[in-house]
């Protein structure tokens, strides 16, 4: 009886870390919010399989009083199909030391609770199954507070950083879409000048910035380049808090995320935010037009869609005129696509700002290398590729597939659709892959419908795990096709 009380606790803990270990997991996907786990994920039939599921057969085992119900369905069921769903994520839980604090405080309380059980009052059946519910709430909450405690402590360093460099020029990046772009444009152009360190890849949130600050900007820094996201109004203005920007770029807003913001007028609303730094120089916009409706008064804004013209894409650069000092200029690029133009066009008043002279800039401009994953033209197998992988606008995708067009050979186009948009924008979407694709691959469920019965003249395939997806391309492609990788999304969308 004993090795077996002892078999049951040890399926007790296994069952909570794994509870622990699909929470972390969303969290960590959502950004540490509870609501939007509830509200946005996309298979909400996660919940039920992974968390109700094993939550329910627990209780109810223990209400029976069979606890070897449970014991079987912990070690034969719920762990092997959480590792399963564990190793077919694109994106796993990271063990981050914000998740590593929640698993040691799991395991202090799941050992204090052992310990309160043998020595104060014993429990079983139900009260021993809810007390284990109880338990897991009550370390989740705890360390959902913890952490927030300790993140406005890891801001106010962060904070007090920023303000200590004094010759510190700070750039903040915003809009529904070109943040990173125009933040490595801008990086190459002015690291030739100056001693600049940029946040790392896609970081835009508060708590990632602060990150950046705190462990990478070097005191002999003398620009610091962040881009700002958003999920909810305010977010924005929370960053624009914490590094009080000299210059500001807004992008292009567009309906991106529209299903946290519910309307463009909010999605703008909450990219002006940026421009409320005590400290702003100038700010960049793609369309001020949408913007000061909702700027402070007096912002210095600067609209740069109406200094730029001629624009020239192809497959193998691009090319534009750009007003500057009064006088048409002329520039040229590898990098490709038309939206490029607005975004290299923002970093080239930065640099002018700066001090850096015209026919400087536009041999830098000449040098710019693609970004990874945002319309990175590439050769592999004699097959020419097109990843725009991290691109899911409409806009872009829609350039993008405009690009593949201009291919004289087949045509392959690998895409979900739009993740954070509507159903018109993803027939929209479709309608143009229709006239130019020989084959259609549409990865994941959330928008296969939606594409599939706007599609003709394609093949269609559907594909619900990428897993399969280079098996599928072997098959279906030959030399000399183009693919096109418009957008991804991973598995859990």
């Amino acid at each position: 009886m004993q090795s077996l009380s002892w078999l049951n606790l040890a399926f007790r803990w296994l069952f909570i870390t794994g509870l622990g270990y699909y929470i972390m997991t969303l969290l960590q996907w959502y950004h540490y919010s509870v609501f939007r786990i509830l509200t946005k994920h996309h298979k909400m039939r996660w919940h039920g399989i992974y968390f109700l599921l094993p939550l329910g057969v627990f209780i109810l085992s223990y209400a029976f009083k069979m606890p070897f119900v449970f014991d079987f369905f912990c070690g034969v069921i719920q762990m092997p199909m959480l590792i399963i769903w564990a190793k077919r994520n694109d994106k796993p839980l990271v063990f981050t030391p914000r998740v590593k604090r929640f698993f040691i405080f799991l395991l202090l309380f799941l050992i204090l609770h052992e310990i309160l059980n043998v020595e104060l009052v014993p429990l079983n059946g139900i009260s021993l199954a809810l007390g284990y519910l109880c338990l897991f709430i009550f370390v989740l909450s705890a360390s959902l507070i913890f952490e927030k405690v300790l993140s406005k402590q890891y801001l106010q360093t962060a904070k007090d950083k920023i303000a200590s460099l004094k010759n510190l020029k700070v750039i903040a990046i915003t809009g529904s879409f070109g943040k990173t772009s125009t933040k490595n444009f801008l990086l190459q152009i002015l690291q030739t000048t100056f001693n600049v360190h940029a946040s790392p890849k896609s970081v835009n949130t508060l708590l990632g910035i602060a990150n950046d600050i705190n462990q990478n900007l070097d005191d002999k820094s003398e620009v610091y380049i962040a881009e700002a996201g958003a999920r909810n109004k305010g977010d924005i203005k929370e960053i624009t808090r914490l590094i009080e920007p000299h210059l500001a770029v807004i992008a292009e807003v567009g309906e991106q995320h529209l299903e946290y913001f519910k309307t463009l007028e909010n999605i703008c609303e909450t990219k002006a935010e940026l421009l409320d730094s005590k400290r702003l120089e100038k700010a960049f916009c793609y369309s001020v037009e949408k913007i000061k409706p909702y700027a402070p008064k007096d912002s210095p804004l600067i609209d740069v869609s109406s200094l730029v013209k001629n624009i020239q894409s192809t497959l193998k650069g691009t090319s534009f005129e750009m007003l500057l000092d009064s006088v048409w200029e002329r520039f040229e690029t590898k990098v490709l696509g038309e939206f490029s133009a607005y975004n290299i066009a923002s970093a080239i008043l930065i640099a002018k700002h700066l001090g850096l002279e015209t026919e400087r800039i536009k041999r830098l401009v000449l040098e710019l290398n693609p970004i990874a994953h945002r319309l990175q033209l590439l050769e592999v197998n004699q097959k020419i590729i097109i990843d725009d992988s991290f691109n899911g606008n409409l806009k872009g995708m829609l350039e993008s597939i405009r690009l593949a067009s201009l291919h004289q050979g087949r045509k392959v186009i690998v895409t979900p659709g739009l993740v954070e948009s509507n159903t018109e924008s993803n027939e929209a979407l479709a309608q143009k892959i229709d006239g130019v694709f020989d084959v259609a691959i549409i990865t994941g469920e959330l928008n296969s419908k939606t594409i599939a019965s706007q599609l003709k003249t394609p093949q269609k395939i559907l594909l619900k795990d990428k897993a399969q997806l280079e098996n599928i391309l072997q098959a279906t492609t030959i030399q000399g096709d183009l693919i096109l990788f418009a957008n991804d999304a991973p598995n859990y969308i």
